[in-house]
């Protein structure tokens, strides 16, 4: 099997990165799990937040954000939905989160007790509101990458985990499973497994460690408003918002793993709801289901996007951590133009903070 382009990883960076790919060359997208989108798109939060991560992240968000809105006017059903986050914490805190960050607005007590009448009043004493926040139908959106890449003439393979490359005059043969492909550029968009992908093609490890996220749907005695905003304290400790009936929370833990089906520590799901009982109304009776993705970064915390540098035709698209759902969209735009040789004239910038050879990750 022979592609312009071989995208290892099927998650919604592989996926959206064939979507922008596929309608100008041929791409293949090899992925070990049986299904699509498995460890950590389709463990998400399903928040895309402008006011969250670094500048180069947030960027990439309000980009994704006006793509997404695109996409969803084009889709029978809308994927996005209005799903403000308000922060709350000490004067000191909330001031030191606002500092430089134009998509939080103050918020005085009265009016965060109105948009979250839950919260119990003496437990913060300023907050601050990123009312652009928006809850994305992450399957759907994932859908839309998957069938739009393929109607363009994507192949998706499936239980293809990659065992071997061998380097050509140009490009690589990969062995993928049961297949063998002859790529002129290989991507590695292989989320926790990246550096494991880079050293079967002698390519040096940028760093990128996985770390577990869990994420709960609790039941409540005081039923949240299903419209009502995500809450988090300053410290990003944890947080809770309204899922239908029920209410999502995480306690945002961010602990070093291996890369592999990741699996729910009861213990942080019980401190957490224990936290969440006692600066709320809520009163969370018990879990529904919970369940836990991994995000992968390197230390400096952005993600690892471009050629190699050291080793030719060998392309990252990895390293998005907690931000891959939100940046998806614009990420993959950015990749397809770096990949063509056609990047946008602005984007300088952009490409050069999420370069592989950037100095931070030497």
């Amino acid at each position: 099997m022979d592609a312009q382009v071989l995208i290892i990883g099927g998650g919604i960076a592989g996926l959206s990165l064939a979507w922008r790919l596929a309608p100008s060359v041929s791409v293949v997208v090899v992925e070990a799990e049986a299904s699509l989108a498995f460890h950590s798109s389709s463990r998400s939060a399903r928040q895309m937040q402008p006011s969250y991560g670094p500048a180069p992240i947030q960027e990439l968000t309000r980009r994704s954000i006006a793509m997404v809105r695109e996409i969803s006017a084009s889709l029978a059903a809308p994927i996005l939905k209005p799903r403000p986050l308000i922060t709350v914490g000490s004067e000191a805190e909330v001031h030191a989160l606002a500092a430089g960050n134009a998509n939080l607005v103050p918020l005085g007590h009265g009016e965060t007790m109105k948009l979250s009448p839950d919260l119990r009043p003496e437990t913060f004493a300023a907050a601050v509101l990123d009312d652009t926040a928006m809850e994305v139908d992450v399957p759907a959106l994932v859908e839309f990458y998957r069938s739009q890449a393929e109607a363009a003439g994507a192949v998706l393979l499936t239980e293809a985990p990659v065992t071997a490359a061998s380097g050509l005059v140009h490009g690589f043969a990969v062995v993928a499973g049961e297949h063998t492909i002859t790529a002129g550029i290989v991507v590695n968009a292989a989320g926790a497994w990246a550096d494991r992908v880079a050293a079967v093609f002698g390519v040096r490890p940028r760093g990128l460690v996985p770390h577990r996220r869990s994420v709960a749907i609790v039941s409540t005695t005081t039923p949240a408003n299903p419209a009502g905003p995500m809450v988090e304290p300053a410290d990003e400790s944890f947080y809770y918002r309204p899922d239908g009936g029920h209410l999502l929370i995480s306690p945002c833990e961010s602990v070093p793993t291996e890369p592999g089906d990741a699996h729910v520590a009861a213990a942080d799901i019980a401190e957490l709801i224990h936290r969440i009982n006692a600066v709320t109304s809520l009163g969370i009776t018990g879990v529904e289901r919970s369940w836990t993705g991994l995000r992968t970064h390197p230390a400096d915390g952005l993600p690892v996007v471009g050629f190699d540098g050291s080793v030719p035709d060998f392309f990252w698209l990895a390293g998005q951590g907690g931000y891959g759902i939100q940046t998806s969209a614009a990420l993959a735009t950015v990749a397809a133009g770096l990949l063509t040789g056609e990047p946008a004239a602005g984007d300088a910038a952009l490409a050069a903070a999420l370069s592989p050879q950037r100095a931070s990750l030497d």
